[in-house]
Parts: structure tokens; sequence; C-alpha cells
């Protein structure tokens, strides 16, 4: 075979399958290049063979060489020419960080789980529709909360790689259609531009929304508090890091007024005056649906006025015992304020930027006021005295209350609370021989989340604290590299979720704070690095 058959007959295969993909548009195409797009399919052409593995079952076995620490961790990244979004900022961080992490084991980890959200998970991107779709991983939805985590990692960097702003305003833009029409919604189907077809859920079979939703645009629609701060977070974030205003067009205004009115919606008492229920928003199940019945024939539980927003679900999609949920709550007042200031800063709408700082003001006096006795934060309250401390691994969680800005980590009410979470008073603490942690009712009880510890360490300056936490999850991932959802207290190789993007990206942002924050816990000359800098 001469050299012309033989490239023809790696690549005329490969070139045909990312024709066929939605995600890899003509426009897609060209933006790789073709000097791209030959050195990646070299690299990777027996791998790919015409075809990409379906990375569900790629993450469940080991793959690739393995790393040169004990626990011989492997490779995960997909091929090259399989990977679903390319950045050479990316590349250059996971070669600077690897050649400074100390530990071999620890390197792969970050190797695997920093670029894990744009090898795996951008389902449909095309820069000319500024659109895109992000999946979860193993469940192919784009969930607001689970997007906005999936590439906070990748701040520093947006403003190095504008092909990946590009693509971070497209998924801003995409969710911004997505709550404008349905603000009560947290996951959704592909925008009906990218050709690809709605996923089935099984969980939302027989659930009945009120006001209703159209099921080829929403994949399902629990309503969250922490879904709308995460788009608020995805946009602000993109603006900090870029200064760019361009995403603030008209679907992200309207989206913005639909969150402000539901902030307003879902402050108020649950009665009126005649005990008659107040409800803008209805879910239940039943009707042979997988998910539990939200109570009150879908309304919730009874709430009274605090200055708190209440919320039907957790982060975890699980039902809400006490509708205000602290965490939560925490996220939006911090989401409001950095509204509000980037609102005032460019001089858009005013009116809805002294709303933002009014709600989050009041919504950050409320969470002092209402939700902490004894220098304890509660989980749920409900405005009539009832409170559940307990915590949930799902950020926003109480332990995650530095991570997402609402407090010092030093702050003695959170010192005490974190105590608390970390023992066995948290009902969803649990310990084993192996493995500790938070987990929450979404699993079981038995089962703790890796995300918990990552929590943990941005919530102490404690070395050996950040040592143990950080190596209870290295050590935890069943020899395959890469964060999952839950780990079993009894089973080492059991866990949930192979494939679970936002964990992966947490993971690696938890490193990178390390870096700047405790490089000599993880470098081996321990001086600082920031990506980008």
């Amino acid at each position: 075979m001469n050299m012309d058959g033989f490239w023809s007959a790696i690549l005329d295969p490969v070139s045909n399958y990312l024709s066929s993909v939605p995600r890899f548009s003509p426009f897609s195409q060209t933006m790789w290049g073709k000097s791209t797009l030959l050195t990646t399919l070299v690299a990777s052409a027996i791998a790919v063979q015409g075809q990409c593995p379906d990375y569900t079952t790629f993450s469940q076995s080991p793959q690739g060489n393995s790393s040169a620490g004990p626990l011989a961790l492997p490779m995960m990244r997909p091929a090259p020419a399989c990977r679903t979004f390319n950045s050479s900022a990316v590349e250059k961080v996971i070669s600077d960080m690897k050649q400074r992490l100390k530990d071999p084991d620890l390197a792969r980890l970050f190797e695997n789980t920093f670029p894990n959200t744009l090898d795996t998970t951008v389902k449909y991107f095309n820069a000319t529709e500024n659109l895109a779709f992000i999946i979860t991983g193993d469940i192919e939805a784009q969930w607001l909360r689970d997007t906005g985590n999936q590439f906070a990692h990748y701040h520093s960097l947006l403003s190095l790689d504008k092909q990946l702003a590009t693509l971070v305003k497209a998924v801003i833009n995409n969710e911004a259609r997505y709550v404008s029409q349905y603000p009560y919604c947290g996951a959704f189907q592909p925008p009906p531009e990218s050709g690809l077809a709605p996923t089935h859920n099984d969980w939302a079979d027989g659930v009945t929304v009120n006001p209703p939703v159209n099921n080829q645009t929403v994949f399902e629609c629990k309503y969250e508090i922490d879904s709308l701060c995460g788009f608020l977070k995805l946009s602000r974030s993109y603006y900090q890091a870029t200064n760019d205003t361009s995403f603030m067009n008209d679907n992200w205004h309207s989206a913005v007024g639909q969150i402000m009115r539901v902030i307003d919606e879902q402050s108020q008492a649950s009665f009126d005056d005649d005990f008659n229920f107040i409800s803008y928003y209805n879910w239940t199940g039943g009707n042979g649906a997988l998910s539990p019945a939200v109570p009150n024939s879908g309304n919730g539980e009874p709430k009274a006025w605090t200055g708190l927003v209440g919320t039907h679900h957790r982060p975890s999609d699980d039902i809400s015992v006490f509708a205000f949920l602290t965490p939560a709550n925490a996220m939006l007042s911090v989401e409001l304020s950095h509204l509000a200031d980037i609102l005032d800063s460019v001089h858009h709408a005013k009116n809805v930027s002294q709303l933002a700082r009014q709600y989050s003001s009041r919504i950050h006096d409320a969470i002092w006021n209402s939700t902490v006795v004894n220098n304890i934060f509660a989980y749920e309250t409900n405005g009539f005295g009832g409170r559940y401390v307990m915590d949930d691994a799902n950020v926003p969680s109480l332990l995650s209350l530095p991570y997402l800005g609402f407090l010092d980590k030093t702050n003695p009410a959170y010192v005490a609370t974190r105590k608390l979470l970390l023992s066995r008073k948290n009902p969803y603490f649990a310990a084993g021989k192996s493995f500790n942690g938070i987990g929450g009712p979404h699993v079981d009880a038995w089962n703790p989340w890796p995300m918990s510890h990552i929590s943990a360490i941005f919530g102490t300056d404690d070395d050996k604290e950040i040592v143990n936490s950080l190596y209870l999850v290295a050590n935890n991932t069943n020899g395959l590299g890469l964060i999952h959802e839950s780990q079993s207290i009894y089973n080492s190789t059991s866990y949930t979720r192979p494939w679970f993007a936002w964990a992966n990206s947490y993971f690696a942002e938890m490193l990178l704070d390390l870096a700047q924050r405790k490089p000599h816990l993880i470098f081996r000359d321990g001086k600082a690095y920031t990506p980008g800098q």
C-alpha cells in the first residue's frame, strides 16, 4: 500500500464517522483544522477504527498505561480523536501539573479528571448558533447544576483559549433559553438545532408538573434553587474571566428575570389567610413514577416567612424534608451579589441589580437569624421552628460553605458545624475500614460520597486533615482513576456512577486550589502554581 492509501485507510472511516456526529458540524471540523485532525488520528488510529467507544463502558475497566505510583492508576482519557473538545490551554495545565506533582498517582488522577468534561461531555457545540449541549456523564441530559460545576475549574483558562471561552458562552446561551422557558426545571434535553434525539427519563414517567412542561425540552422538572445558582455561577465566572458582555443577550436577561420571579414566589409563606396553599409550582409522583411524590399534593412541606427561599428538592434531586435549604440559600445569596456587581459594572438593568442585592442581603441575614442555634447551622428549616441538623454530600452543602464563598473557613459557626458533620452526630456520616464521609439518602446511609472529602479540603487549612481526605479519595477509585458518585464503606469495589463528570471536575478544581494554597503538600518544589500565570 502506498502512503496515500495508508492515510486514506486510517482517515476516511474516522472522517466519515465524525461527519455523522452532530457535534462535529462542518464549522467544528474547520476549527479543528486538517493538521490537528491528522495528528490526533495518527496517535489513535488503531483505537478509533472509525468508531469511538461508549465512555460509560470504557470507564468501568482500566485503560491505557498505569501510573508509576503504588496505586498503578490507569490512563482513562479517550483517544485524542474521540475527545469531544480539545483545548491547548487545558493540555498545558495537565503537562505543568504532571511535572510538578510529587505523587505519580495524584498526577494520573489529575490527568484523568481535569479534562474529563471536555474529553467526554460536549455532546453538541456550534459557535455560529451560540449553542452547546453538555451531558453529566452517564446520564445524557444537561443539568444546570452540573454544568456550572463541570466548567468551574476552567475559569482561569477562558482568557487564554478563545475557543474554550466560546464554548462556555454557548453553554450559557443554551441554558438561558431553558431557564427563560422553564425556570422551575433543572435538567434538559438537547436543543432542537443539534439534531440529537431526546433521552427518555424513566424516573419522570407518571410525574405531573404544574406549570406543565414539554418533555422534548425538559428531561426532569424537579425544582431546586441550586440549579438556578448554577446558571448564575457559570455566567459570572465567564464574565470575571473574559470581561466579555456579549453573553448578556435577550435570552440571558429573560432568564435572570425569571430567576427573580421564582425567588419572589418561593419566599412566600405556604398558606394565605384562609389556609389555602399558595402554589406557583407543583410536582407530584405517583401514577407509576419512580420518583417519590412531593408531600401535600405536590406543593411541598409548609413553610412560614423567614426571608429565605423555599425549594422542593435538594441538590441531590432528593425531596427536601423542610423547605428552606440553608446551603442552597447561601449559594443563592453569594451568586445574587455577584450578579448585582456584574450588572452595575456594565450599567445594565439597574432595577434588577438593586433587586438582586436586596434579595442577597435579605437571604444572608435570614440564614444567620433563623438557621444557626448554638453555633450550629441547620441543613433545613421551615420557619415554624423545625430544624434538620445533617448534611448531604452534594454541593451546595453545609460542609462546602467556604467553597461557595458564603463565609471564611475559620468562622466559629462553620468550625463547630463542620466538626458535627464529620461525626456520628450527622445521620448521613458513615465510616468503614477503608472509607468514610458524608453521603445522603440519594444512595443510602452506607455509601459516602468522595465529593464530601473534596468539600472538606476546601473548608480547612489543617495539613493533616487535607492529606487524610485527599488520600481517602485517591485510594478509593476501585483502581480506575476516576471520581465516582459514592463508595461503599463495606466493599472497596462497590461504587455508583462510573462516569460522573462533576465529581471529576471538583477533584481537579481542589488540586488546583491546593496548588495555590498548599503547594508544599503536593509539589516537589513546594512552590505555588496558578494556571494561566
